[in-house]
């Protein structure tokens, strides 16, 4: 068995959307993608106090405002890659930019009804009932970067959620085929810092050919890829089932490329995936995991 001096840690950079959890009474309420919202009575300054109130509660910068997008949405939540190809000039299905306003500090001061009928002119009665707002701000040389959400609720209630997205690590473990699904756990458990529980399935995935790097990144994701098919699942796996034995105990026969994917959960953040992938018969293993830093 694989002991955890002997793994080599690789990190690669890449840019993921994590969900920061507050409310403006502290606890947390679950909204879209795992998030939760905080509530703001419009006010002359209402945009100043909303990501104030984030950065105190977060303790952690949300940076210099960029820019004010006013949209309609059909009153309904988009995602955090849906914000941020907004954001970017793209367009999102289903989505009307209202309008474009670039940030500084004087939007700051300005009420959510100003900004809603896209222009930051003193006037705010053209919008309509779906309109939401868009603020995306940036932390000056750092990788850090918050998009933040906002819908009217009521005449001048607004409800934002704040959608952190920032330079996350994914951390890519070399194993041999005799570590355990336990030795796994452990090792990203090290590296990371946190303890989670799990996993509580392991899926088994069968190709051809060598997933790319793109593929390992949507497998954390949860989505399906070409280069793999998903052909077992086992709930709650034995910790004591070694890598290279995963597939033959989940009735899966001899494959060039073989994948596991198993379902662990953490404390706040919920489920989150493990990918191993092996391409020499299950001798070694590449097991990578987006970084467990919470928040």
């Amino acid at each position: 068995m694989t002991t955890l001096r002997d793994i080599t840690r690789r990190v690669t950079i890449i840019t993921t959307a994590l969900i920061v959890g507050l409310t403006a009474s502290y606890a947390p309420s679950q909204a879209a993608e795992g998030g939760a919202r905080t509530t703001v009575t419009d006010h002359p300054g209402a945009p100043g106090t909303m990501l104030q109130r984030f950065e105190d509660l977060t303790g952690r910068p949300v940076g210099d405002l960029d820019k004010v997008l006013a949209v309609d949405a059909g009153g309904r939540d988009l995602t955090s890659d849906q914000l941020a190809a907004l954001v970017a000039g793209e367009k999102v299905d289903g989505v009307k930019v209202v309008g474009t306003m670039p940030g500084g500090r004087d939007i700051l001061g300005a009420t959510m009804a100003d900004l809603a009928d896209g222009a930051y002119d003193g006037k705010g009665d053209t919008a309509t009932g779906t309109t939401s707002l868009i603020f995306a701000s940036s932390v000056p040389g750092g990788r850090d970067w918050c998009l933040t959400m906002c819908v009217a609720s009521g005449k001048s209630i607004w409800e934002c959620l704040l959608s952190r997205r920032a330079g996350e690590s994914i951390l890519t473990l070399d194993l041999s085929g005799d570590t355990t699904i336990g030795g796994t756990k452990a090792a990203f458990e090290k590296a990371n810092g946190v303890t989670v529980s799990g996993p509580s399935a392991v899926e088994t995935l069968v190709g051809d050919g060598e997933p790319s790097a793109k593929d390992v990144e949507m497998l954390l994701d949860g989505k399906d890829v070409d280069s793999l098919r998903r052909v077992a699942t086992v709930e709650g796996p034995d910790a004591g089932w070694t890598l290279a034995d995963i597939a033959e105990n989940s009735g899966v026969v001899y494959a060039k490329t073989r994948a596991h994917i198993f379902t662990v959960s953490l404390p706040l953040l919920g489920k989150l995936l493990v990918v191993c992938i092996s391409q020499d018969g299950g001798k070694t293993w590449k097991c990578s995991a987006r970084q467990w830093d919470g928040f």
